[in-house]
């Protein structure tokens, strides 16, 4: 009876935290609902970790000779150890660097599934039982260290820290991680299989986890940074997959729901980030593409792009009836997202209709432009997406395109030869006239050279996105 008693509140309690998350997700489906979706799916995973600590005190594997009291002191020392740095960062981290916050967190994430699984392995209890425990502990293992070894080299390139280097014959190498990996994924699932090698449990398990994380590091190590947000989505579904695993395993039905939540929700994600791209999902993976960008900018001619200053600019779109902004990562990093709404609403007060015009994979995570629109104040009923405002582009006076390139190159339309050809692009070059917001002459983040740079009817406007939008209010003041 009392322990009927102990277990509803907890099932309960777990029943709640699942639908807070579930709601919270659905919320976070639309920029007007997100920010009170994000609360509410903190709330439940608070509730589910809360009841955690109160009705199971000794779920810690720690051996504390004093008993549970001291294992539980040690779980909320964890807590407040990874709670703090991670509060201090998620207010501190600025836009440009969420994309790497974000990978980084997914692949501690993935690092956590791993934990479980080698605890539960090293000590024994996933072998107790059915076949099935360890074929989940391992496979949980397999996709939560590997999915850590990669998330931390999709950080090193989003921080700046890593470049994508040429490895020769890197298929190779991975295929011989990969057959490593199963081959010890099957192993350690029944470590009696291979008592022929005179290896104990802890050394299997510990190769194995060692093989996994290498592989991650290694496939991930060759792929273009313009490939980042299709990579953190896949590991981010993997990651979910394996909290679920993991899940199963420590009979936490919380975990279960979540991780099954999250990595079906990463594997829709990964494959709208692919179909985005115009890319099967192995190409994004094994293809080189950050290698063939470079080898065709590299071998392209020198041409020359039409400059236009600031104040002619200005005016240019002063005098329009219509402007589609497409907002670029140039935008995020020169942190102007505020500047350029304040001169949205100057273009309104002098009756131009402007509207805003986002990429699915224009910056450096999935919703990365959204966000960065939204934290200015732009109202969600200007942000347009690629399927609902490209035919409009054709009627647009101006096309101010401030620090995109691939999303916008009609070399995805336009030649075969391109790496991003057949990728879905907003339709900037059919505007009357495009202005584009550049730094300097260089190709974008993938390598390659954006054609519509060198348009007739483009002109380019060079400078930070911060100086030049500035000097554009102060000369529509003047207009």
């Amino acid at each position: 009876m009392s322990h009927i008693l102990t277990a509803f509140p907890l099932q309960a309690s777990y029943f709640i935290a699942t639908l807070l998350l579930i709601l919270g997700l659905k919320r976070m489906s639309s920029p007007r609902t997100a920010r009170n979706g994000i609360v509410w799916a903190g709330v439940g995973m608070l509730i589910a970790v809360a009841v955690t600590l109160v009705y199971l005190p000794g779920i810690s594997n720690l051996v504390v000779p004093d008993g549970s009291a001291q294992r539980l002191l040690l779980i909320l020392f964890a807590v407040v150890v990874g709670a703090v740095p991670a509060w201090w960062t998620g207010r501190r981290v600025p836009l440009t660097e969420m994309p790497q916050m974000v990978a980084i967190y997914n692949g501690l994430g993935g690092g956590a599934a791993g934990a479980i699984a080698a605890v539960e392995m090293y000590s024994g209890r996933a072998y107790n039982g059915s076949l099935a425990f360890p074929i989940i502990a391992v496979i949980g293992a397999l996709f939560g260290a590997t999915a850590f070894g990669g998330s931390v080299v999709a950080f090193l390139k989003l921080q700046s820290w890593m470049g994508s280097p040429r490895i020769p014959g890197r298929h190779f190498i991975n295929g011989i991680l990969s057959l490593a990996a199963l081959a010890l994924t099957l192993a350690s699932i029944h470590p009696d299989w291979v008592s022929g090698l005179n290896l104990s449990v802890d050394a299997l398990v510990s190769i194995f986890l060692g093989v996994s994380l290498i592989l991650g590091f290694f496939v991930t190590l060759p792929i273009g940074g313009a490939d980042m947000p299709v990579v953190i989505s896949t590991y981010n579904a993997c990651i979910g997959l394996a909290v679920g695993f993991e899940g199963f395993v420590v009979q936490n039905p919380a975990m279960i729901i979540a991780g099954t939540i999250v990595g079906a929700a990463g594997s829709l994600l990964t494959v709208l980030m692919a179909r985005a791209m115009n890319r099967s999902f192995l190409n994004v993976w094994f293809s080189g593409f950050g290698d063939v960008a470079a080898a065709a900018a590299a071998g392209g001619e020198t041409r020359t792009m039409n400059a236009m200053e600031v104040r002619d600019a200005a005016a240019t779109m002063a005098y329009s009836e219509n402007v589609i902004i497409v907002p670029g990562y140039g935008l995020a990093v020169a942190q102007a997202q505020h500047k350029l709404w304040e001169l949205v609403q100057m273009l309104q007060a002098k009756g131009v209709k402007v509207k805003f015009a986002v990429h699915p994979v224009a910056g450096r995570m999935p919703g990365h432009m959204s966000v960065l629109l939204a934290e200015a104040g732009v109202p969600y009923d200007l942000i347009y997406d690629l399927e609902e405002i490209n035919s409009d582009f054709a009627n647009a006076d101006v096309a101010l395109v401030i620090g995109a390139n691939d999303v916008v190159n009609p070399a995805a339309r336009n030649d075969k030869s391109s790496p991003i050809y057949g990728m879905p692009i907003l339709n900037a070059d059919q505007a009357k006239q495009v202005l584009v917001i550049k730094r300097g002459k260089g190709a974008g983040f993938s390598g390659i050279e954006n054609e519509l740079f060198f348009g007739p009817n483009t002109h380019m406007v060079f400078g930070d996105a911060q100086g030049v939008i500035t000097q554009m209010i102060q000369a529509l003041k003047e207009v």
